[in-house]
């Protein structure tokens, strides 16, 4: 009977990928056994979909074969659903069987977050996945031909995004490009066209400057978005949105950008949670179970300041290294070490050759900040891909 470790990864997104990689490169030949769960057999970048959502990019040039980021030899890729995940037992329960572990990592993604407001997940579509992205580009160029068979139905030529954080600014950012186009190919009066980007907290882009904020509200409105700020919906409907202050927006889309929870799978589990999120310690370990590591958007930390730090691409990036690296000292008998985030910046498309960032303790705004953004998202493909990567896709980032 093999006593070699089982070690299980359940998610690729960028902290399972991250994992991975790094396991690979620091476990030495059948010191343990490595399998990375996920529901696809590729990888997609989160911080991109907003392209693909407002049809200005190709949903392909979203996503990678798993298969070419991992060395299949050394980790073994098991597409599949989680069902259920069994702590007491260290088993993982799939839709088609069951893995047991030694150490488990859980990178499952987080789900999108409604703070109860009625009607969301019926009538709104979220920005959240390869699938979803499809679904709200299709959905969109099918009201703009809808409208031209019944014209009395301008509201279908209205757009609500409930969100101003990043996905919601960089997604109608690029709906805001891809208007005029759309409007050209339907024959459609660009003034009948309306975007609007609803935030229930008194700021766009919170944790931004304040300069910058108002830039790119600027660069938007010039774009011809309409802000309500400071506004919260209230209820979403088959018609659009009621908001707080009673004003309703017919419109045919809403697209929910507002918020991220952890996944119910952990609840589930029996971990306790604040919305589907796990406090973890300063190793990334869960509370009690020193062999299950949780990161990315599934875990809870808190800054030197004692507020949570967001769920970013950066921060499970960064913890999936981390993790990596104490899941093997684990094994060794070795001491763990402790996560220490290093921000690099943050940056925020506004759409074609726009954008605003917060990096190197300075600030940009429009093509030079439209330049570094190319340059994370480069120095992302270059980290999980290498060369061949970035000269795949970086020309579409």
């Amino acid at each position: 009977m093999s006593t070699i470790p089982k070690i299980v990864i359940l998610g690729a997104g960028y902290g399972g990928v991250l994992t991975a990689q790094r396991l690979q490169k620091e476990l030495n030949y059948n010191e343990a056994d490595v399998t990375l769960v996920n529901r696809h057999d590729y990888h997609y970048f989160t911080t991109h979909l907003h392209m693909p959502a407002a049809g200005t990019d190709s949903i392909e040039n979203t996503r990678v074969p798993i298969s070419k980021l991992i060395d299949e030899f050394k980790i073994d890729l098991v597409k599949s659903n989680v069902q259920e995940i069994r702590i007491a037992d260290k088993k993982v329960v799939l839709q088609d069987g069951t893995l047991s572990y030694d150490y488990l990592i859980i990178a499952l993604g987080g789900e999108p977050e409604s703070f109860g407001i009625p009607g969301l997940g019926e009538y709104a579509m979220p920005i959240r996945s390869i699938n979803s992205v499809r679904l709200i580009r299709q959905h969109i160029e099918y009201q703009f031909a809808l409208y031209k068979t019944d014209e009395s139905r301008t509201d279908r030529l209205n757009f609500v995004v409930g969100g101003a954080g990043f996905s919601g600014i960089e997604f109608v950012a690029e709906l805001a490009d891809r208007v005029p186009e759309l409007c050209k190919a339907y024959d459609v009066d660009p003034n009948l066209v309306n975007v609007y980007n609803v935030e229930a907290a008194p700021t766009a882009l919170p944790g931004f400057d304040p300069e910058l904020v108002e830039y790119a509200m600027d660069v938007l409105r010039k774009k011809g978005v309409q802000f309500k700020i400071g506004v919260a919906i209230k209820e979403c409907t088959p018609d659009g949105v009621i908001l707080a202050t009673g004003e309703e927006i017919k419109a045919a889309t809403v697209v929910w950008t507002g918020g991220i929870r952890g996944n119910r799978l952990i609840e589930a589990a029996g971990f306790e949670t604040a919305r589907g999120r796990v406090k973890i310690d300063e190793y990334l370990r869960a509370p009690e179970h020193d062999n299950v590591f949780i990161i990315g958007d599934n875990s809870l930390m808190f800054n030197p300041e004692g507020r949570p730090y967001p769920p970013t691409a950066q921060i499970a990036m960064q913890q999936g290294v981390t993790c990596a690296q104490n899941v093997v000292a684990s094994i060794r008998g070795k001491e763990l070490k402790k996560f220490v985030f290093s921000n690099k910046g943050t940056v925020a498309s506004l759409g074609k050759g726009e954008a605003v960032a917060s990096a190197f303790g300075k600030t940009y705004k429009g093509w030079v900040a439209a330049q570094l953004k190319k340059i994370v998202d480069m120095r992302y493909l270059f980290i999980i891909g290498g060369i061949p990567l970035v000269l795949k896709k970086g020309r579409f980032f």
